[in-house]
């Protein structure tokens, strides 16, 4: 062998890198191979599951919600079942999504501008391509729908919930739902399916009380409340639906179908199923009867006049009957609504039958505010029981004269006589001299009685209200001055900058001025006056049941509260009430003429509220004590004149209903706020 024909021996360096080469090949190997042994070996049960399910789709079966019954048990709100003709969004071309959230984003804007500035309404969008507009006509043939309303439809609901099914037309006849069944490659994207309506055989009994449901919106499944609920869910979306969802929704199920390489249902046979949980059932402090005799009271003695009715047990704070007029039939929301329709509903116009004004309805209160008076004059000592002072009709106020209704003298009044010829003069002093004393006086009891705040009620659209003071002046007066000039100069909050005055606080008084309250928190400071101190917390909701009757949850609203009103002050408030609705004099005699005062004393006051631009409001609140029946009334009508007109005979005839008597409850009698 040639010298040259050998090889160099193999350096350590050389054979370093050899090894190290062979070890990283052997190691990617080995992972290689235990990997494969893991998804074959260990993991091959789970993927062929996984793939058996990749020919499956679950198929959602909504849950029936609980039915909501009154006091005794009778059916406010129940289900029915319905068939259901829905566009599945997967099957519609993508320029139909896009037009959608244009549109969406379009009535958001226009939504947010004020009352009055929203401009015209956005046009829903055109169809965008033949072939869907060929669909649409199509499926219209078979419905009875022009394709323009499908193309509506679709692009309402889409715009709030992109990616759920679009509900074309409920309650459809088996025949249709037959035919399309039958034809589904016809039919592309349609979808047919029965499903649970809300169904209220009360007709528009307590609407807004009751509420109204939906399909959950992408910004309600971003809620805490929601974190459970899948997107297609039907929720709560106003009133008591709202407040008690997550008992009254129950659980949906789902059936599990086979699908072929397209992704089509092959078959209707379930390969599995759960069933749905059914929601609970809901039991109100309600009473059907009060409920009816009120808005049939408002109905003939009102008419078409807004307003709003309270009915409440004073001593544990229970509702038996609240009604806001206008009203509203809520069979509307068991199908899906147009934003037009939508708007008249809460249009100003026609009176926001949506708008539930019992809790939501700020008002000045007019003279049903004078109890509250009486007892910060009664207990800073401005005035005693017997205290008189002369009512010659007027007395100036700051650089004003204020006078009774007609400038009508009183001569001597005490607090009795006070409250029951409603004499305003003598609330004005009241009212000046809490003022001149300082330290909010009527500020302070006017809270700790329930105005100016949240009651706690289990409804979502309760209101604060107001009680204006010194801090509140100070507080707007700091705004108005930021705002004002971004605003062209024109006032934002308040019409001038000043300081609270003396004037301002005789106003408060009588109920008049910036002061804001609601008929809840009316009837909350009578009920509190009534039971000697103890500020009830209103609450609609009794308990939770099973689809038996049985209890499952009690639904507790939470302790009182207790105010410390003087015993004495207590009794000369509820004298003077009482010779007001029964007295020679009282301002609501005459409406209660024939009732049985021996045995059902009412305690009544009249309030005429003054509202710029508009005729004055009527209202009343009574208190009857009785020994298993108790109920303080508030009653209001917007633009109703006098309180004896309208809204003290309202209050009347609901006593009258709840107590079974027989009397005449006719407006009318007394000119006085």
């Amino acid at each position: 062998m040639n010298p040259e024909d050998r090889r160099p021996p193999i350096t350590p360096q050389l054979a370093l890198r050899v090894a190290i080469l062979g070890g990283i090949a052997l190691t990617l190997f080995a992972v290689v191979f235990f990997r494969l042994w893991f998804l074959q070996v260990l993991s091959g049960d789970q993927y062929l599951v996984e793939a058996r399910e990749n020919r499956t789709r679950d198929v959602r079966i909504q849950a029936p919600r609980g039915e909501i019954v009154d006091r005794s048990g009778e059916v406010l709100v129940t289900n029915r079942q319905a068939v259901v003709v829905q566009l599945e969004p997967q099957a519609l071309p993508e320029e139909e999504i896009t037009a959608a959230a244009e549109w969406g984003q379009a009535m958001t804007k226009r939504s947010k501008r004020p009352e009055g500035r929203k401009g015209p309404t956005v046009a829903i969008p055109p169809i965008p391509t033949p072939e869907l507009r060929q669909r649409f006509r199509r499926l219209g043939r078979v419905l009875g729908m022009r394709p323009t309303t499908i193309q509506r439809r679709t692009i309402e609901q889409l715009a709030v919930v992109p990616y759920s099914a679009v509900r074309v037309r409920s309650d459809v006849p088996k025949a249709v739902m037959n035919y399309l069944k039958e034809r589904k490659e016809t039919f592309r994207g349609v979808d047919v399916d029965r499903v649970y309506l809300r169904n209220y055989p009360k007709d528009r009994l307590a609407a807004q009380l009751l509420g109204y449901v939906g399909e959950v919106s992408p910004a309600e499944l971003e809620q805490r409340r929601n974190k459970d609920v899948k997107q297609g869910t039907i929720v709560g979306k106003a009133g008591l639906e709202y407040t008690y969802d997550r008992y009254l929704r129950g659980r949906d199920g789902a059936k599990v179908l086979r699908v072929d390489a397209n992704g089509r249902f092959s078959s209707d046979r379930p390969v599995r199923r759960r069933e749905p949980i059914p929601g609970r059932q809901l039991q109100l402090s309600l009473d059907t009867g009060l409920q009816k005799a009120g808005q049939d009271a408002h109905l003939a003695i009102a008419g078409s006049l807004p307003g709003a009715f309270v009915a409440m047990n004073p001593k544990n704070g229970e509702v038996y009957a609240m009604g806001s007029l206008p009203t509203f039939d809520p069979s509307v929301f068991a199908k899906p609504i147009s934003q037009s329709r939508f708007e008249q509903l809460t249009s100003e116009e026609n009176g926001a039958p949506l708008y539930n004004r019992a809790v939501g309805g700020l008002y000045p209160s007019g003279s049903t505010f004078k109890p509250i008076t009486s007892l910060a004059a009664l207990d800073a000592g401005v005035y005693s029981p017997e205290s008189t002072i002369a009512d010659g009709g007027c007395i100036d106020v700051g650089n004003q004269e204020k006078c009774n209704a007609g400038k009508v003298a009183n001569g001597s009044v005490d607090l009795r006589r006070a409250l029951e010829v409603s004499s305003d003069v003598y609330y004005y002093i009241a009212g000046m001299e809490l003022f001149n004393i300082g330290g909010e006086r009527l500020q302070k009891w006017s809270r700790a009685l329930g105005l100016g705040r949240r009651s706690g009620l289990d409804l979502p659209d309760e209101r604060a209200g107001l009680i204006p003071g010194r801090p509140w002046r100070e507080r707007v007066n700091k705004l108005e001055r930021k705002c004002k000039p971004r605003n062209g100069g024109r006032p934002c909050y308040v019409l001038e900058v000043r300081p609270y005055n003396l004037g301002d606080n005789a106003n408060l008084a009588v109920g008049q001025g910036e002061v804001q309250i609601s008929p809840l928190q009316m009837a909350i400071a009578y009920s509190t006056i009534a039971t000697g101190g103890k500020v009830p917390r209103p609450h609609l909701g009794l308990e939770v049941q099973d689809a038996t009757g049985a209890t499952v949850q009690k639904i507790q609203p939470g302790a009182a509260r207790r105010v410390k009103i003087d015993p004495a002050h207590r009794q000369a408030i509820l004298d003077g009430l009482a010779r007001a609705a029964q007295g020679p004099e009282g301002t609501s005699t005459p409406v209660f003429e024939g009732w049985p005062h021996d045995r059902l004393p009412v305690y009544g006051k009249t309030g005429t509220a003054q509202r710029n631009g508009q005729a004055d409001q009527s209202w009343y609140v009574a208190y009857v004590d009785h020994p298993t029946k108790p109920i303080v009334i508030a009653a209001t009508v917007e633009q109703g004149g006098w309180g004896a007109d309208r809204a003290a005979p309202i209050t009347c005839r609901m006593l009258r209903a709840w107590f079974r008597v027989d009397a005449p409850c006719q407006g009318g009698g007394s000119n006085t706020f």
